[in-house]
């Protein structure tokens, strides 16, 4: 019987490796055989989580043919993974994917580290910051007082507490944007919205245009529910999205689902203008897609800038545009409270779908947010975040501007992240390099379609003060690694007190 699980085609496998190739290791990097070269770019795809383990490799003829090399370089390199636990095989049943024994499974997402792992690595993976106390202890409590109608309930509520719909309801009216409770649905986070509308409106094999770059773990979800999907470039910078790009694919390949993020995108930062969300809504509507607009990071406005108006109000008649948003962002990603505002049509039949999924969302929780919403409580906390998003975000662009001054970025004016072009090397390799030196840090693959961005790196603004410069200098080590084409070794991580 085979052991593997899923395959990866020829072509397919080519063009990830050819990502990785296209960025030279720095100019004073020794180039390794041929076969080396191959064995460490599946490597490299595998302990990414882009090939999964247990995934079958094609043949050699098959791979030597989309690569343009022989069949012995192909050969070689497959033994030298089957040689460090990489690559398992079986006559007639081809070779698959594996991990050495005692290596952790590779995750496919971008999963925080524990917290007992936090004195020697400083993590840049997660987008996340603590809590802003005294705020989340006093929702809870809040929330606690509030508790004891609703215990003696059954707790079941698919479409959320009609008091948090409500809320929710008034806060986007307040912002100019006419809405019913009928129209909003309580999620289990941005994620579970996200997923929940993928089911009902993207099944297995439809095609889903997404921003490129995007979220790694939205672009992870939308492939394990089987979506095909279609990158539409960014513009350059912060300039937000390229229309025209965006008119050719939603009339050329109409996809069923658009998913973007037009406030402080995530990876890039971005922030679309009134202009490109009113031509964006208009060519979706003409197509017949349906626009997901993700508002998780609309209210972490960093600098003095005139915030555009939603996406959701360029739709008025509310046919083509749904919005999700969340508390895991704005207050703590601990806070799994997320939303929709659709058509009251569209709720109804998300919150059917629901009863073979989740059920509902947790009642404590929800009463938490809907106190912070009622008590002026939110507006306070978000404050409080956004002041420490801005204190890292400006510590970390210093730090990494004085440690990796070749490193190119734009500066953002909100969200957590900064989208970094790494001085021409390989994102993946930094992130493996990272690693020896005691920081995680994503490589821009995560955040793309088929091994695009394989010469960035995404920064959180998690970190600041003497834990972004600690950061930036492990930073600027993994770089020296890679540059020295990964014999810079010795540079064991510093055990480092946040």
């Amino acid at each position: 019987m085979a052991q593997w699980t899923s395959a990866v085609g020829a072509a397919q496998l080519a063009r990830l490796l050819k990502s990785q190739q296209d960025r030279p290791a720095g100019s004073g990097a020794r180039r390794p055989p041929a076969y080396r070269a191959l064995a460490d770019g599946v490597r490299l795809l595998v302990l990414e989580g882009r090939v999964p383990v247990a995934a079958r490799l094609p043949a050699e003829r098959e791979l030597a043919l989309s690569l343009s090399v022989s069949r012995t370089t192909v050969a070689a390199a497959y033994e030298a993974l089957r040689a460090e636990g990489f690559l398992e095989s079986r006559r007639g049943a081809g070779s698959w994917t594996a991990v050495p024994a005692g290596n952790p499974v590779p995750a496919r997402g971008l999963e925080p580290l524990p917290p007992e792992t936090l004195g020697s690595v400083i993590d840049l993976g997660c987008a996340a910051l603590p809590a802003p106390e005294p705020w989340l202890t006093r929702a809870v409590q809040g929330a606690l007082e509030e508790l004891p109608p609703y215990a003696h309930t059954h707790g079941d509520y698919p479409a959320g507490l009609p008091a948090l719909r409500a809320m929710i309801a008034e806060r986007y009216s307040a912002r100019g944007i006419p809405t019913m409770p009928e129209q909003i649905m309580v999620t289990t986070g941005a994620m579970g919205a996200i997923d929940a509308i993928c089911h009902l409106f993207g099944g297995r094999g439809e095609r889903i245009a997404v921003e490129s770059p995007s979220y790694a773990n939205i672009l992870q979800l939308m492939r394990e529910a089987g979506a095909r999907l279609v990158p539409v470039a960014m513009a350059d910078g912060l300039a937000g999205w390229d229309m025209d790009r965006w008119r050719q694919v939603l009339r050329d390949a109409a996809p069923r689902i658009a998913y973007v993020v037009a406030d402080f995108h995530n990876p890039t930062g971005a922030l679309a203008d009134d202009d490109q969300r009113r031509r964006l809504v208009e060519a979706a509507r003409s197509a017949g897609t349906v626009l997901v607009a993700d508002e998780t990071m609309s209210e972490l406005r960093l600098d003095d800038v005139r915030m555009p108006r939603p996406v959701c109000g360029f739709d008025p008649g509310g046919s083509t545009v749904i919005t999700v948003g969340s508390a895991s962002k704005a207050f703590w990603a601990g806070m799994r409270i997320g939303w929709v505002r659709a058509a009251p049509d569209v709720i109804r039949s998300l919150v059917a779908a629901r009863a073979y999924a989740d059920l509902g969302t947790p009642v404590l929780e929800q009463l938490a947010v809907n106190w912070l919403f009622s008590t002026g409580g939110w507006e306070q906390a978000v404050e409080l975040r956004r002041r420490q998003a801005r204190g890292n975000r400006d510590d970390l662009v210093a730090a990494v501007r004085r440690e990796l001054p070749e490193w190119e970025f734009a500066v953002p004016e909100g969200g957590l992240t900064l989208w970094v072009r790494a001085g021409g090397l390989s994102g993946s390799r930094l992130a493996e390099a990272g690693e020896r030196v005691g920081l995680r840090v994503p490589s821009g693959p995560r955040f793309g379609v088929d091994g695009a961005f394989e010469g960035y790196v995404r920064l959180p603004f998690t970190v600041g003060g003497a834990v972004a410069d600690e950061a930036a200098v492990r930073l600027a080590a993994a770089a020296r690694i890679v540059e020295s084409g990964g014999t810079a070794g010795g540079e064991a991580p510093r055990t480092f007190v946040a």
